[in-house]
């Protein structure tokens, strides 16, 4: 198993990557004496004997109550116990991992004033797979996610449970088993693991990565379908692209010139061709996923920052032993970069699928109806194109702002929050529906593109066509259409029809 190492504070997006794909991390050594510093400072702050918040305080609205010293330990302990108050399914493994290794890197910047005991726990349970049972639900995104992030602390002294290789372990057990022992957590440590953006930010990313795959994928298939449709592809000339001046559509389109670049089908039909202009569903790719490549792209940067940042409070700075309370729990950042991902993952789906309607539309696309030989006896890809549409329809209500909303917490002294958590969290399910479109897209852009035969396409498009080939045959008559669907969606997943085309450079949101 590869382990990327991470400098708090500089780690790039493709380690984040890497590490949500399975890798462990650790952190550089040179983080350990930071976090110690930082520590220490704890200590003699509380020394100066003055309240200091989440220290020798209550939370929330409960701030102004002095906790003397003897019950330190206990009050820190009672804000995990308190806080995993979460509920819901289960977070999928590879987005806690990649909450973990968020907050690892972040305590290790010293400003949260945890010890080296503390850190190094977290950072053993990323590295031997033992995984937090995180309920999904429950975060507003302010004051940090504290509900996820309690029950991830929790596991940490010895409380809820632990996913080890798929299997639900009481978390004493888990722990014991691999070694580790629980934390008696010391003062701050409590308020520290469970106040932070992480939860929000690793599901922002998450659906970030993964829209990366859809909308690559997207290209791949919006080049197949005009092609399938005999379109043209003079609307990608660069001519047009460079007078617009936006970055993302100058890529694009020439990702899908390059994609058709010497196909034997478009030259087929350079002369002669009544047709003079493509539906915008083929003619506007350049404009529609250019535009979403520079959200994807904007969010990238935020989420990137966001990642690289520190979300505690109060904050420690050790060079003046204070503490500072501040509001960088608060995730508006994440909701904003959410709301992009979910907008480019809308249209992206949408467009394709106004693409499938074209191509089984005779009418518009010159292919015999529902693309099968037989239409009427045969429905061909009739109810396909139904499911594509009632998928693109769920992604529209679910594309709506979650950053929009605020709902007053902790008696209106939190009275402002960002919602980040399940703006964040509905990502990977919208990806799911924009893929399963795509699916859809590219069996109907192979299809078409058979009608055509003896022509072929570009070397690109033709080895994506062999790729599908390779896992769904022709359709000649109506058959069990489901399974073609499902392993349309497993090539789109996996980003094997990028591999495919692996000639093309197609542009990506994190790169």
């Amino acid at each position: 198993m590869n382990t990327e190492v991470l400098h708090p504070g500089e780690v790039s997006l493709a380690q984040w990557k890497s590490v949500y794909r399975g890798a462990a991390a650790r952190l550089a050594d040179h983080a350990w004496p930071v976090i110690e510093a930082s520590a220490a400072a704890v200590t003699r702050i509380l020394a100066k004997g003055e309240p200091v918040y989440g220290i020798n305080t209550g939370f929330g609205k409960l701030a102004s109550v002095r906790i003397g010293d003897e019950d330190l330990a206990t009050l820190q302990r009672n804000i995990v116990l308190s806080h995993a108050a979460g509920t819901g399914e289960p977070s999928p493994v590879p987005v806690i991992r990649l909450m973990m290794a968020l907050k690892l890197a972040s305590l290790a910047q010293g400003a949260s004033g945890v010890r080296v005991e503390t850190v190094k726990l977290l950072e053993a349970m990323l590295t031997l797979g033992l995984t937090p049972v995180v309920p999904s639900q429950g975060s507003v995104g302010a004051s940090g996610d504290l509900a996820p992030l309690s029950h991830m602390a929790a596991t940490m002294i010895g409380v809820g449970e632990i996913d080890v290789g798929g299997v639900r372990k009481p978390a004493l057990e888990a722990l014991a088993r691999a070694g580790l022992s629980p934390v008696e957590l010391g003062p701050k440590e409590g308020l520290a693991l469970l106040n932070g953006t992480q939860f929000s930010t690793a599901n922002a990313l998450a659906g970030l990565f993964e829209a990366e795959v859809l909308f690559q994928s997207a290209l791949v298939t919006g080049a197949l379908s005009t092609e399938a449709a005999k379109g043209s592809d003079t609307p990608f000339d660069p001519r047009i692209h460079q007078l617009r001046r936006h970055a993302g559509q100058i890529e694009t389109a020439a990702a899908l010139r390059a994609l058709m670049a010497s196909s034997d089908i478009r030259a087929s039909h350079l002369k002669e061709d009544e047709r003079v202009q493509d539906p915008y569903c083929l003619r506007c790719q350049p404009q529609v996923m250019g535009a979403a490549l520079d959200v994807l792209r904007q969010a990238a940067f935020t989420l990137a920052t966001e990642a690289n940042g520190v979300s505690d409070n109060p904050l420690i700075f050790p060079e003046a032993d204070e503490a500072l309370s501040g509001g960088n729990f608060h995730a508006e950042p994440v909701a904003f970069a959410a709301d992009m991902i979910a907008l480019a993952v809308c249209e992206i789906g949408s467009i394709a699928e106004r693409r499938i309607a074209m191509l089984v539309d005779p009418a518009l696309s010159g292919l015999p109806a529902f693309l099968t030989p037989k239409p009427g006896l045969n429905s061909g890809f009739m109810i396909p194109q139904v499911t594509a549409a009632a998928l693109v329809s769920e992604n529209k209500q679910k594309a709506y702002p979650a950053s929009v909303d605020s709902i007053p917490t902790s008696a209106n002294q939190e009275d402002h929050v960002s919602m980040a958590a399940h703006g964040a969290r509905r990502l990977l399910s919208m990806v799911e529906n924009a893929t399963a479109v795509i699916g859809i897209e590219l069996l109907a852009a192979a299809q078409g593109c058979d009608f055509h035969a003896p022509l072929t396409s570009s070397a690109a498009l033709e080895a994506v066509r062999g790729a599908v080939r390779s896992k769904v045959a022709h359709l000649s008559d109506d058959r069990h259409f489901h399974p073609d669907m499902e392993a349309a969606n497993i090539l789109v997943r996996t980003g094997a029809i990028i591999d495919a085309a692996a000639g093309v450079p197609l542009p990506g949101a994190t790169t």
